[in-house]
């Protein structure tokens, strides 16, 4: 049996975990003792100590209000995203109905130009299309081998890129002009076929941190425009 001061030593021993599984097991715990729930008090940062209830009110409320700066913002992205897609529900079929690879290309510079930008410009990777001589399409091709600098230090990882690039940097792109900053995304569901980019004048106009959707869908969609025309290797 033990006695008095070994039950003093074992309650003192209790942790947080035996007092959470001790009330999961005996939900009606502050039923049987709400008296007890009255008179508790919790620390608090800014009012030194504040009762139970008013603890778990004001958890409700930062739940709450949480909840309410969620919702707002996903209406916000929503408001913004809504344009986008038809911007690029048209484009699609604009794209769609172009009748030769230059009047593509044509069209999707139109079409960056609609919205304030310099241009947009295609690159493919020599090594997964056919695009030597006599095709017409050599302008188009990039060596994976050049290119992989450039992705190693602006992409990482990831198939996207907004911001500037170095004067050595745009020579791998003999045809992009005076540009400030450029929105890059690599090409295919895996980034494999090659580079799709959007430049600005303006170097604080594509930034690190911007959305990427449009970019993502325009990535995705374009190889199976460019194959009505230039056949994979």
């Amino acid at each position: 049996m033990k006695q008095v001061g070994e039950q003093a030593d074992s309650a003192q021993t209790l942790d947080d975990e035996q007092v959470v599984q001790y009330l999961l097991t005996h939900p009606d715990f502050f039923i049987r003792n709400a008296r007890i729930v009255e008179q508790m008090v919790v620390p608090h940062p800014v009012r030194g100590c504040v009762s139970l209830l008013e603890w778990q009110l004001g958890r409700q409320r930062a739940h709450i209000q949480q909840l309410e700066d969620d919702i707002t913002r996903l209406m916000e992205h929503a408001s913004t995203n809504e344009p986008l897609f038809y911007r690029l529900l048209r484009l699609q079929s604009d794209l769609a109905a172009a009748g030769s690879l230059q009047e593509l290309l044509n069209r999707l510079q139109r079409w960056a130009r609609g919205l304030g930008l310099a241009g947009a410009h295609v690159r493919l990777f020599s090594d997964q299309w056919q695009l030597g001589a006599p095709s017409g399409f050599t302008h188009l091709a990039l060596a994976r081998s050049a290119f992989e600098p450039l992705r190693i230090q602006r992409l990482g990882q990831g198939n996207h890129y907004l911001g500037k690039l170095n004067g050595p940097e745009l020579l791998l792109l003999p045809q992009v002009r005076q540009v400030g900053s450029v929105a890059m995304s690599l090409l295919g569901d895996d980034g494999s076929l090659g580079v799709l980019m959007f430049t600005s004048r303006d170097s604080q106009h594509f930034q690190d941190g911007m959305g990427t959707v449009l970019l993502q869908q325009l990535a995705t969609l374009l190889p199976g425009l460019l194959e009505r025309w230039v056949s994979r290797a």
